[in-house]
């Protein structure tokens, strides 16, 4: 996509879906529709979409998450009375490995935020405006599962790969789902399972991911929210000169929040066996004010 095509889309994408509501996309899931989404629930059966922390450097991971135990004291294993056993957890929250959500405050682009908000409110004690505190209530509605390597026959996308609107319609019509206003949509490229059968391996460089024209699709949905199994971006770019399209236009021109690195290898077959793409998800960021994202477990309830 020519750079001059991404800004004439990124400016149609930016004023149809303007609005006052801080909080963007969100502002689609709607107490009535997020009381229609416990209707999504038919197994009783809840399902992880996040992958566990990774501690040891990768080929993606260079700088990994640092889990430090800090008690009990060695001393005081197998002695009388009470002790407790301590933890401590460092990590990069914007990483290629582990399942993070980003604030509407993580995409600067032209010396702004969402809404044109200053990037300057991003300031070294933390975001004054559109941080994940923004979603500190949690993110909870009607989600959905658009499997796009099941769609095309193959175990997943080589990095590279684009998934398009034609892919998101084509995968509707397969798993018999339609995506709409306030829904969570999940859109599998199999990274994952990938990265777990032929090993970790630098996904800066190198990653499936939407095409930016996809995003037409997610405006004229009103999706709420977006998550992947990868970083939502393909890599290389398909714009030269802006190194993260999607994330652009999704957040900085939509106000969609992101979820990258999520995981979909276990929800998937339970999905497929049920016949059901479709479910009630809940998402519960950490509460940390000023923070450009965090660390995050969605949980699909089937």
């Amino acid at each position: 996509m020519p750079q001059e095509e991404f800004r004439e889309l990124y400016r149609r994408l930016r004023e149809a879906t303007r609005t006052e509501d801080p909080r963007g996309a969100l502002r689609h899931l709607t107490p009535e529709r997020i009381a229609a989404a416990a209707a999504e629930v038919r197994l009783g059966r809840t399902v992880s979409m996040a992958a566990p922390i990774e501690t040891l450097p990768g080929p993606d991971n260079p700088v990994p998450a640092a889990h430090r135990m800090t008690g009990p004291d060695p001393d005081d294993i197998g002695a009388d009375g009470l002790h407790f056993a301590l933890d401590r957890i460092s990590m990069n929250v914007h990483g290629d490995a582990d399942s993070h959500l980003d604030a509407l405050c993580h995409v600067m682009f032209d010396g702004e935020l969402y809404q044109g908000v200053p990037a300057s409110t991003v300031t070294a004690e933390g975001a004054l405006s559109l941080s994940v505190d923004l979603v500190r209530d949690g993110i909870v509605g009607r989600g959905v599962l658009l499997d796009i390597p099941r769609l095309r026959g193959v175990p997943w996308l080589e990095p590279g790969d684009h998934v398009t609107p034609a892919d998101l319609i084509a995968a509707e019509a397969a798993q018999g789902v339609r995506v709409g206003p306030g829904d969570l949509l999940m859109i599998r490229v199999g990274h994952r399972r990938r990265r777990r059968e032929l090993g970790a391996w630098d996904a800066a460089r190198a990653r499936a991911g939407l095409h930016p024209a996809a995003l037409d699709f997610l405006a004229e949905r009103e999706v709420a929210a977006l998550g992947g199994d990868g970083n939502n971006d393909t890599a290389p770019s398909a714009v030269a000169g802006v190194a993260f399209p999607v994330h652009v236009l999704a957040m900085h021109a939509m106000g969609v929040h992101l979820m990258d690195y999520l995981q979909f290898e276990e929800l998937a077959p339970v999905c497929a066996a049920a016949g059901r793409w479709s479910f009630l998800c809940t998402v519960a960021p950490l509460r940390l004010p000023g923070a450009t994202g965090s660390p995050v477990n969605p949980i699909a309830v089937l």
